[in-house]
């Protein structure tokens, strides 16, 4: 079911498999009945969490801005898969965030 012309896929309008991008039309070659489903998905409501840093992970790490001792951190393969992920920290008090390699 595809067009001898252009090689793309053929659709069928009216009885008759028409390509929509050259506007060949021919027959089909096979006997299979050719059938379109269509299927509706309906909408459902996604709820977006833009910075809830309540469900990070902390540990102690001094912050280089303020010196509090306490920091939020996440590990993020920045760099090719053969070398170690980075650290990257979000102080708790001031939320200044600083990377260790």
């Amino acid at each position: 079911m595809f067009c001898p012309e252009c090689k793309s896929m053929m659709f069928p309008m009216e009885g008759v498999l028409t390509c929509k991008r050259c506007g060949y039309s021919g027959k089909s070659k096979s006997k299979a009945s050719t059938k379109i489903v269509t299927k509706m998905h309906e909408e459902k409501e996604m709820m977006v969490i833009t910075e809830d840093t309540a469900t990070l992970p902390k540990t102690k790490a001094e912050c280089p801005k303020c010196g509090h001792n306490e920091a939020f951190f996440v590990l993020r393969q920045t760099r090719a898969s053969d070398e170690p992920e980075t650290r990257i920290y979000r102080c708790v008090k001031c939320s200044a965030s600083w990377r260790e390699y």
